[in-house]
C-alpha cells in the first residue's frame, strides 16, 4: 500500500528534508510539491493526495487556513517551526504535529501513524451489531443507519458501546467490533438521543448504559473498554 503525498512548505530546505526522509519510507510516494497554500488549493482541486505535509506559516494564505478551506481533507502531517499551533492543528484533526527541525525516527513515527490511519479508512470492517440494507429505508426509534463501504447499515442502539473519532470518519462500536463511516463525532452528537449518549472526548460518546465504573479520568466500560475524559468535558461526566 502505498500514500501519495503533497509537500507544501515556502521553505525549499524543508522539502529537501522531507523527500530525504521519504526515500527510506517504501510506502511514502511523492504526488506533488507546492510552495504557497495557493498552490496546494490549485493542486489538490486537480489531484488525489492520501497525506499532506503542511507547514503552517507562508505567505498570503497559511496551512491552517488551508485546511479549513478543503471540503475532503486528506491526512495531514504538520511540519512547522512553532509550536503554539499545536493545540489549534490537533482540533483540525491533523495526524501529527513534526516541530522543525525533525529527525527522521520521529518523520517515521508519523509516517507510520498515517499508514496506520488510511488502513482503518479502507476496511470495509462490518460490526457483529450491524445488518446491511439494500437502501437507505425510515429512521426507525431505538435505530440509525450509516453509510460504510457503500452500505447503508442498521445499527441498533442499544448495542453500540461507543463512537470513536479517527481523523474524518469515525468508528461506532460494538462489544467487539465497529462499523467505520465517513462523518464527523459532532453530527452524530447532534442525531443520537442525549439521554442515551453523551460526548466525553473530543474523540469519544459514549452509551450511558454500558459504563461499568469511573476512576478520575477514565471510564471502564462493562465490556471491558477504557475511554479517556476531556478536560473540557469533566463536568459532564461529574454530572453523569
Amino acid at each position: 500500500m502505498k500514500l501519495r503525498c503533497l509537500i507544501v512548505d515556502d521553505e525549499p530546505l524543508a522539502h529537501q528534508v522531507i523527500l530525504k526522509y521519504m526515500e527510506d519510507v517504501p510506502f511514502l510516494e511523492l504526488a506533488g510539491q507546492c510552495y504557497l497554500a495557493t498552490e496546494a488549493l490549485s493542486f489538490l482541486n486537480a489531484h488525489s493526495v492520501d497525506l499532506i505535509f503542511l507547514d503552517i506559516r507562508m505567505p498570503k494564505f497559511n496551512g491552517l487556513e488551508l485546511l479549513r478551506t478543503l471540503p475532503h481533507r486528506p491526512m495531514v502531517i504538520i511540519t512547522s517551526a512553532y509550536e503554539e499551533h499545536a493545540l489549534e492543528s490537533f482540533e483540525l484533526e491533523v495526524i501529527d504535529y513534526l516541530l522543525k527541525p525533525f529527525r527522521f525516527d520521529r518523520f517515521l513515527k508519523a509516517a507510520n501513524r498515517a499508514l496506520a490511519t488510511h488502513t482503518l479508512r479502507k476496511q470495509a470492517t462490518e460490526a457483529v451489531i450491524a445488518t446491511p440494507v439494500a437502501s437507505t429505508p425510515v429512521t426507525e426509534p431505538g435505530r440509525i443507519y450509516i453509510k460504510s463501504d457503500k452500505k447503508q447499515i442498521q445499527l441498533e442502539l442499544d448495542e453500540v458501546y461507543y463512537l470513536e473519532s479517527v481523523g474524518n470518519y469515525v468508528k461506532v462500536w460494538g462489544a467487539e467490533k465497529f462499523v467505520m463511516t465517513a462523518r464527523t463525532l459532532s453530527s452524530f452528537e447532534e442525531q443520537l438521543p442525549p439521554d442515551v449518549f453523551v460526548r466525553i472526548h473530543k474523540s469519544y460518546m459514549l452509551n450511558k448504559k454500558f459504563v461499568h465504573y469511573i476512576e478520575g479520568n477514565t471510564i471502564r466500560l462493562k465490556n471491558g473498554k477504557e475511554l479517556p475524559v476531556g478536560k473540557s468535558y469533566k463536568q459532564i461526566v461529574k454530572d453523569l
